[in-house]
């Protein structure tokens, strides 16, 4: 089988994910993958089983794309696994339903699923780029570590009436909810890598907040809006926008679309287009704490750029937590 795509965008060899991983995604990642075993705990956790069942269930309900089926979907496939250098093509699937949705499933032999809500609200730059940002997914291992999400957050609710136990197993899922968070915004990244068209992945994020009357929306008055959303209102204001994002798992569209742009207008999308990124043969070499730092620093600049009053208000004791996090990562590392 081929592997050339239909039309010349830049290859990435050997690419690997840390290059468009958001640096709070990228330390959690780093630091999970250097515990030996852990996926396969996480695998034996999950079982096999369910997954081998989800296949044959979308075999058997869904369309599985080919050069026969839905042609153009199975190409962006091919060329996203070209592009990001994946060892395998990740197989299709295309699914019936309203919902505008796509995800990766699985971890050994992962594959994709759109719904034909998304295809039916995108035109095909916009769903090559969806196509591209689960083929992030794949290429991160997003798939597995979301897993432990999942797992406790079933287990929370077997156990929340213990009140302690619930509250702690709460603010692990918090921390665990903000991680998949920015595990998308690791992936909208991955899927301009694959797309090559900053325009369509703003479009295709700017109409999961509006649907699908393009000619009636502007992309620099939605950034216009996304900046409001940062800075509108006061410290109660802020607080809301905190519990508004509990129990979510994806940022808020208007979100999305901000933090692709600026990333793009930083030129590291260029720097990566342009052959100067980091390669899959370096990742067993990277060091936990300089992930963390990054992080840290990522957080930094992510406050001191925004004007939500409430994020000046919490600003100083998130500064001291992080400081009092470097310097017991800094005495670990000493130690080892």
């Amino acid at each position: 089988m081929t592997t050339t795509p239909d039309r010349n965008r830049v290859q990435l060899p050997g690419i690997s994910s840390r290059a468009y991983e958001h640096p709070a995604d990228r330390s959690a990642l780093v630091a999970l993958r250097s515990l030996s075993g852990f996926d396969t705990v996480l695998k034996q956790m999950s079982g096999l089983i369910s997954e081998r069942r989800l296949r044959l269930i979308y075999l058997a309900s869904a369309v599985r794309t080919s050069e026969t089926q839905f042609r153009s979907l199975y190409d962006m496939g091919r060329d996203a696994a070209y592009i990001l250098d994946l060892p395998r093509i990740p197989e299709v699937y295309v699914e019936q339903s309203p919902l505008v949705n796509a995800k990766a499933i699985g971890f050994d032999d992962p594959f994709i699923v759109v719904t034909t809500g998304l295809l039916n609200l995108m035109d095909e730059e916009e769903q090559r780029f969806v196509i591209g940002h689960e083929t992030a997914h794949i290429l991160s291992g997003h798939a597995v570590y979301r897993t432990m999400l999942d797992i406790l957050t079933r287990l929370a609710t077997r156990v929340a009436w213990i009140p302690l136990g619930y509250i702690g197993l709460r603010a692990i899922v918090a921390g665990l909810e903000e991680w998949y968070r920015k595990s998308e915004l690791s992936a909208d990244r991955g899927g301009l890598l694959c797309g090559q068209d900053p325009e369509a992945a703003l479009r295709a994020l700017m109409k999961l907040a509006g649907g699908s009357r393009l000619h009636e929306m502007n992309i620099e008055a939605f950034l216009d809006q996304a900046r409001e959303y940062d800075t509108a209102g006061d410290v109660r204001d802020g607080f809301l926008k905190v519990l508004n994002l509990l129990g979510n798992t994806h940022p808020f569209a208007v979100s999305r679309v901000a933090e692709l742009d600026k990333w793009r207008r930083s030129g590291e999308y260029e720097r990566i287009i342009g052959g100067e990124y980091p390669r899959r043969a370096d990742d067993a070499n990277v060091k936990i704490t300089d992930e963390v730092r990054a992080a840290a620093r990522a957080y930094r600049e992510s406050w001191s750029q925004s004007q939500d009053p409430f994020i000046g208000v919490l600003r100083d004791v998130a500064e001291g937590a992080i400081h009092a996090g470097e310097r017991i990562f800094n005495r670990f590392a000493r130690r080892s």
